[in-house]
């Protein structure tokens, strides 16, 4: 089988399985989803669903939460992964908001890596689930299966991975993709034991057809 007609397979088979695929992060404004992706890295959005509701309330806007400290911040995140350094991020991406961007996030790429704690793939998430704008953000569950599935040749980065994909998968669905592949990662293909015989991408599978 080619890439081509690897690539072609696996998007119809998503296409026609998963045509509504989304983040489980829980927010209501892109302030939130800023906070939340940025407590995403390294930790699972339900952990994080779990901090956040507090944590919203506390600190409704860029302003309130720039007024605060990493400290006050480091209480109601304690659970999530990294805390001290998410604590510290948050605090100065707020501040940042307000004296670059007018407390507001910005839909630029390239404004959103400029914020504390924001790095492309965040910045990726984004600027596709908040603007629309056509993005595929590499986290460890996109770099898994698309090196296992073989959309990828054993690539070494996540920039690697997302510039093969950007290649092969149409603009218009690289958002969605991002989100079939996450959402596969998780409960389908998993790291240690993924469930082979529950997966649909199973005929065209590069590591199932090398078993």
């Amino acid at each position: 089988m080619t890439k081509k007609e690897r690539y072609e397979k696996v998007i119809d088979w998503f296409e026609r399985n998963m045509p509504v695929a989304e983040t489980e992060l829980r927010y209501q404004t892109p302030f939130q989803l800023l906070i939340s992706v940025i407590l995403s890295a390294q930790c699972t959005d339900k952990r994080v669903n779990m901090v956040t509701p507090a944590l919203f309330e506390a600190f409704p806007t860029p302003e309130v939460l720039a007024a605060s400290n990493k400290e006050t911040v480091y209480e109601y995140i304690k659970s999530v992964s990294y805390p001290n350094n998410k604590a510290r991020h948050l605090v100065e991406a707020a501040k940042k908001l307000i004296g670059d961007f007018d407390g507001q996030v910005p839909a630029s790429i390239e404004d959103l890596t400029k914020l504390p704690g924001v790095g492309k793939k965040t910045a990726n998430v984004i600027a596709s689930v908040v603007f629309n704008i056509p993005a595929l953000a590499v986290d460890t569950h996109v770099f898994r299966v698309a090196n296992r599935i073989g959309l990828t040749d054993n690539s070494k980065s996540p920039l690697a991975t997302e510039r093969e994909l950007t290649r092969h998968i149409p603009k218009r669905l690289w958002s969605v993709a991002h989100h079939w592949l996450i959402l596969h990662g998780r409960y389908v293909c998993v790291a240690r034991k993924p469930r082979c015989g529950n997966c649909g991408l199973q005929p065209f599978c590069f590591a199932y057809g090398s078993q």
